[in-house]
């Protein structure tokens, strides 16, 4: 079952997100009594792994003979109150979009990364 799930932003300011339920053996969280579990991080802490994915990817894409002019990364994420950020499948591999974009070179032509 999903729960709420509270983190605490840097600032101190409270984000409550519904969070996915990580069975897991051992010790467990207990919610208070209106079924929202205080979160072991920060909400920037929590988000820091995906952060760092993301940047990991933009470097993969960005370095190299592609050398695209934009590029857009997607990652399904799920809050969890024990682990943090989670990069959520969407299928069975998981879950990550990734989006190149080229602009036409000034003569009209493709880009210079799409020129062979």
């Amino acid at each position: 079952m999903e729960g709420l799930v509270e983190f605490r932003t840097d600032d101190g300011a409270v984000v409550c997100v519904e969070a996915a339920a990580v069975a897991r053996p051992g010790s467990r969280l207990v919610a208070r009594g209106d079924g929202t579990v205080q979160a072991a991080r920060t909400f920037e802490g929590a988000l820091e792994g995906v952060r760092a994915a993301a940047e990991s990817a933009l470097r993969v894409f960005r370095d190299g003979t592609l050398r695209p002019d934009g590029v857009e990364i997607e990652f399904g994420v799920k809050l969890s109150a024990e682990t943090g950020a989670i990069i959520a499948k969407g299928t069975a591999e998981g879950h990550l979009v990734v989006k190149l974009t080229w602009s036409p070179s000034p003569d009209g032509g493709p880009g210079p990364a799409a020129a062979s």
